[in-house]
């Protein structure tokens, strides 16, 4: 039976038999965001009536993961510790002839018994927000067991008593659970209960179609935040995974919370997979990396280029690096890299090798000319007004009057003695005025 809504309430229900992953967190977060919107109740329930299977430690991945996603709830319960609940209910379903204890081969002669529910073969039609009318035909589905015995419920029995006696309004699951949908109304009638809205949310998948895996992105919540990715980027791209605003630009990809909480419409979540695009994930990523304030950004780099065994001598380089690092990166954990790969020049003196100082056939003299005259511009430039692009402004006159490659090649080598490096002025900058003269005359007078 259907009676009129007081209130919006809903649950995310994992079992803990493996980590929080992408699909759990997208539907974590659009009960969460729908309760938030209607001013409901969010809860969390931890189905782990498989004892074999159940294990603290995933249980906590998953907490700790929502946690993470700052998705709390206002309620919290585990099923096993509510056996004697969903016994009160298996007895009443046998007492008014809805189940029955089934007598079953067990193998090597053996017979046990379980608890079945009689099937009323009937059709079974409900509205789902986001798809519309289903209908199944229920004869197929057979008597289906619900418990093993009076103390060990099965799935379906605990869901549906669970959903009553926590008064859910909503399901808001996988389009995975649709199969389900009919056995658990069936029951819930048994019982006497309200049936909840349902929603059914499209499965997520990889770019190509196919089903979503490790290699595209299918792995633990944790592993996201271990990769360096920020809980708001993630919490903003699960909500635009299978629902969008009405008008959105690319810069509408990046959605605060409240923005999400405000537009979101449960209706028009789309029926079709939704692709898990990891380049759009880092994108929006790197646009709440911009958004950390620089002192702060500047501790977290700075804690992740130590965590990796590498060192920052020079406190005035590395802060002027973080700009530089920042547009390099589309997770904190690159930031090691870039730092490796680009900038170690900033930690030590480089080693001159006079042919890689040579661009192509310009010849040691030629070489030596231009590094002079480098060296007299960035003489002449003051120290409050040393910048890349004052560096760029004076020098690239003099680069496009003897020719590009002849000039910036040899000044960026003679900086860094890195192939792979900022540009020359972006190099020189990052040095400072003072080591910049020192390294391009050390250079010089190599040349001979």
């Amino acid at each position: 039976m259907n009676s009129p809504v007081k209130q919006i309430r809903v649950r995310i229900a994992p079992s803990p038999t493996g980590s929080l992953h992408i699909g759990t967190a997208r539907t974590a977060l659009f009960n969460y965001i729908f309760a938030k919107q209607q001013s409901g109740v969010f809860i969390i329930r931890i189905e782990d009536t498989d004892k074999e299977r159940s294990k603290k430690e995933f249980e906590d991945n998953i907490l700790d993961g929502l946690s993470w996603l700052k998705i709390k709830p206002d309620e919290f319960y585990r099923q096993s510790e509510r056996t004697e609940i969903y016994k009160k209910y298996i007895e009443k379903l046998i007492a008014d002839g809805s189940a029955y204890i089934s007598k079953e081969e067990a193998g090597e002669g053996k017979r046990s018994e379980v608890i079945r529910f009689k099937n009323p073969n009937k059709a079974v039609t409900f509205n789902d927000i986001i798809r519309g009318p289903i209908t199944f035909e229920t004869k197929d589905l057979g008597d289906f067991v619900i418990a093993k015995d009076l103390d060990t419920p099965l799935y379906h029995l605990a869901v549906v008593v669970d959903d009553h006696e926590m008064k859910i309004s909503h399901v808001i699951r996988g389009e995975d659970h649709i199969s389900n949908t009919p056995r658990q109304i069936m029951l819930l009638e048994a019982i006497g209960a309200n049936i909840p809205t349902y929603a059914h949310l499209p499965l997520i998948l990889a770019p190509d179609k196919s089903k979503l895996s490790k290699r595209h992105g299918a792995i633990a919540v944790t592993e996201y935040r271990e990769n360096g990715f920020l809980p708001e980027a993630i919490v903003n791209f699960l909500a635009i995974l299978g629902w969008s605003p009405q008008s959105r630009g690319e810069e509408e990809n990046v959605l605060s919370f409240e923005d999400v909480v405000e537009k979101f419409e449960l209706e028009k979540v789309s029926k079709s997979g939704a692709v898990f695009d990891i380049k759009k994930l880092e994108w929006i990523n790197k646009q709440y990396i911009k958004k950390i304030p620089q002192e702060d950004l500047r501790e977290i780099i700075r804690e992740k280029i130590l965590t990796w065994g590498l060192s920052i001598s020079n406190e005035e380089m590395f802060v002027r690096s973080i700009p530089l690092i920042t547009e390099k990166i589309s997770t904190l954990n690159e930031a090691s890299a870039v730092w490796q790969e680009e900038l170690l020049f900033l930690e030590k003196s480089p080693k001159y090798d006079v042919e890689k100082l040579i661009w192509k056939d310009e010849g040691v003299f030629k070489t030596k000319e231009n590094l002079s005259k480098i060296l007299e511009i960035i003489q002449m430039i003051d120290s409050s007004e040393f910048s890349a692009e004052r560096i760029k402004e004076l020098i690239f006159p003099f680069a496009d009057s003897v020719g590009r490659g002849g000039v910036l090649w040899p000044m960026r080598f003679s900086l860094t003695g890195q192939e792979k490096s900022p540009d020359p002025f972006m190099s020189a900058y990052l040095l400072g005025k003072d080591e910049s003269i020192l390294r391009i005359s050390q250079a010089v007078n190599l040349l001979k």
